[in-house]
């Protein structure tokens, strides 16, 4: 995403006033808004490929804030890879992908010699919500001699906000499961989180706040707030007061979270809560979405790891039926999960890399808003399982 302001500059107005940051003003391909742009028409990138060769498309989202639908016209893509590990292959016109999210894409130069739109816009499906409504395109282009098209043909994408789209390309991802690349899914769970995914309500009191409220956003209603000293050194360094390790392993308060909103408090609180795991247990969690402000798509990402996506569904989970469809045969092994609109997902790890691990909504508002919490793995019995000390060329912080 390009914005023409300074970043910082915008999200820390954003924070200040208590709304929402401005959308970009436009998206790019390798740094380029493309053709659609009379700014960029001069150095739209270009994909040159020969007749018949097959190329390895690496797509990462870069986006700040939206998710999107991605796509060559004319052409077929087969999704071979997702967060860098293998998939089942999928072959679609259009892929949805989340900020944080790689993938690993085949395509087949098998048209007539010409030019072909590359093209990308935001999924978005959160009603009401500001999202960067523009288009950003790239030419998949063929080597040789031929006469440049008059028009140059755009792919045919889902509509901005056709939720279905994009949840019936991200049911189809599975892992590959062969023999070179077993699944080793977790079958029995020592630890079990719940969590719940809001956008809130802070009270705001401060001169520069636009109303009596600052946008805020949570999971299991704690809105986090990172402190001057980091988790991670406070941890290392056994420093005292800067987090608490009592981070709630289910909602606070259950309603109907994917319900009607009209009788639920939308106030959340700030805190600096993580959740202590043993090193080796098996981890399952869930993530909720709520209808709280804005039900909408949420890509959850956890650092340190990649884990299962066992399960997901609409509506609210039930931990006694839909424990029973988890795919624990061929689960896609991701560290960033689209968290359905009005739904939830399941995942499962084991934690067996200790550190300080930061779980965090990708989408850089909401983050900043505090959708996040930590998750900490204590060391093991050995050296090889337990935390490394800071390398001696560290630099400190100033």
């Amino acid at each position: 995403s390009w914005f023409k302001g300074d970043v910082k500059a915008l999200i820390d107005e954003a924070l200040a006033t208590g709304v929402g940051p401005s959308p970009s003003n436009s998206l790019t391909i390798n740094g380029q808004p493309g053709d659609l742009y009379p700014c960029s028409e001069e150095n739209t990138y270009r994909l040159k490929v020969n007749s018949g060769r097959t190329y390895l498309l690496r797509v990462i989202n870069a986006v700040m804030n939206e998710e999107q639908f991605f796509g060559i016209a004319g052409h077929s893509l087969t999704v071979v890879g997702q967060d860098a590990a293998y998939i089942k292959p999928i072959t679609t016109n259009y892929i949805m992908i989340t900020p944080g999210q790689t993938m690993d894409i085949l395509v087949t130069a098998n048209q007539p010699p010409s030019y072909y739109y590359i093209a990308s816009y935001s999924f978005s499906d959160g009603p009401g919500v500001a999202f960067d409504e523009t288009t950003t395109t790239a030419i998949f282009q063929y080597n040789g001699n031929y006469s440049r098209p008059s028009a140059i043909p755009l792919p045919v994408l889902p509509v901005f906000n056709d939720t279905a789209a994009a949840e019936n390309y991200t049911s189809r991802v599975r892992g590959l499961a062969s023999r070179d690349h077993p699944v080793n899914v977790p079958q029995t769970i020592n630890r079990h989180l719940y969590i719940t995914i809001a956008l809130n309500y802070l009270p705001c009191t401060e001169a520069t706040c636009i109303n009596s409220t600052r946008v805020a956003a949570s999971m299991n209603n704690v809105s986090f707030a990172a402190k001057p000293i980091d988790i991670l050194q406070a941890y290392y360094r056994s420093i005292n007061g800067v987090f608490d390790a009592d981070f709630p392993s289910e909602p606070q308060k259950y309603f109907n979270f994917t319900g009607n909103m009209t009788s639920i408090d939308v106030a959340t609180a700030r805190g600096t809560k993580v959740t202590m795991l043993n090193y080796g247990e098996a981890v399952e969690i869930v993530f909720q979405g709520t209808n709280l402000l804005a039900e909408m798509n949420h890509p959850i990402h956890l650092h340190g790891f990649s884990f299962y996506l066992v399960g997901h569904g609409k509506g609210n989970f039930n931990n006694e039926t839909d424990p029973k469809s988890y795919n624990l045969i061929d689960p896609p092994e991701i560290n960033t999960v689209a968290l359905p609109r009005s739904g939830w997902a399941a995942i499962r790890f084991v934690a067996n890399n200790p550190g300080v691990w930061f779980i965090h909504c990708h989408l850089e508002k909401h983050s900043s808003w505090g959708m996040d919490t930590v998750l900490i793995v204590r060391n093991g019995r050995t050296r090889a399982q337990s935390m490394r000390p800071p390398p001696a060329t560290l630099p400190s912080c100033s």
